[in-house]
C-alpha cells in the first residue's frame, strides 16, 4: 500500500479481532515509526504491551476505577476487544540534554505523537486496524502503578490493535479543502 492511499484509507477501528502484530513484527513496525521527526532524537517514550493475562490485570484496575458514564463503557468495551494493547507512555527527557541544545518538553510531546501517528499508518498498511484511546482512565494513580510508570512519565492512552473483523477494503477518503488555512508570509 503506498503513503498516500494509507493516509487516506485510514481509519479508527473499534471492533478488532484476532490476529494482531506478534512482538517481532510488532518491534520491526516500531522500528520504522521511530524515525519520525525527534529533535535531538531522544525517543522520549515507551510501549508496554499488553495481551493475554496482562489484560485481564489492566482490565481489573479499569473496572475498580469504575466505568460509570457511557463514555467510559464504551472505551472499557474497546479496551477488552482488543487482542493488543499498546500503551503509549510519555517519557518527558530533560531538557539540557539533547545533542544539539535544549528540545523543550513540548516538542518532545510532538515527537511522541509524530512516532505514534507513524506506527497507526504501519499498522494499517499491514492489514492491522487500531484505535487511540484517550480519556480518564489515562489519569488514573492505579493503573499507573500498576503499569510501572515514573513521576515525570505521562500515559497518553493505549492503542488497541487487531485485525478489522470485515475483511472489505477501506474506504478511501476525500481530502477536504484546506487552503483556508494557509497563508504566505510576505514582508
Amino acid at each position: 500500500m503506498d503513503v498516500m492511499t494509507a493516509v487516506l484509507s485510514r481509519r479508527s477501528e473499534h471492533h478488532l479481532v484476532e490476529p494482531a502484530p506478534n512482538d517481532q513484527e510488532f518491534a520491526y513496525l516500531l522500528r520504522a515509526a521511530a524515525t519520525a521527526p525527534d529533535h535531538g532524537g531522544l525517543r522520549p517514550w515507551r510501549l508496554i504491551l499488553v495481551r493475554d493475562e496482562g489484560r485481564a490485570a489492566l482490565e481489573r484496575c479499569f473496572a475498580d476505577e469504575g466505568a460509570g458514564s457511557a463514555a467510559r463503557r464504551r472505551q472499557l468495551a474497546e479496551i477488552r476487544g482488543a487482542p493488543l494493547l499498546a500503551t503509549l507512555v510519555f517519557s518527558p527527557v530533560p531538557p539540557d540534554t539533547g545533542q544539539d541544545g535544549p528540545v523543550p518538553e513540548w516538542e518532545q510531546l510532538a515527537a511522541t505523537s509524530a512516532m505514534a501517528g507513524s506506527l497507526i499508518l504501519l499498522l494499517h498498511a499491514r492489514g492491522f486496524g487500531s484505535v487511540w484511546r484517550t480519556g480518564g482512565f489515562t489519569e488514573s494513580r492505579r493503573i499507573r502503578r500498576a503499569l510501572g510508570l515514573r513521576g515525570e512519565e505521562r500515559l497518553l492512552g493505549w492503542l488497541c490493535i487487531g485485525t478489522p473483523p470485515e475483511s472489505t477494503s477501506p474506504r478511501r477518503r476525500v481530502p477536504e479543502d484546506v487552503t483556508d488555512r494557509i497563508s504566505v508570509f510576505t514582508p
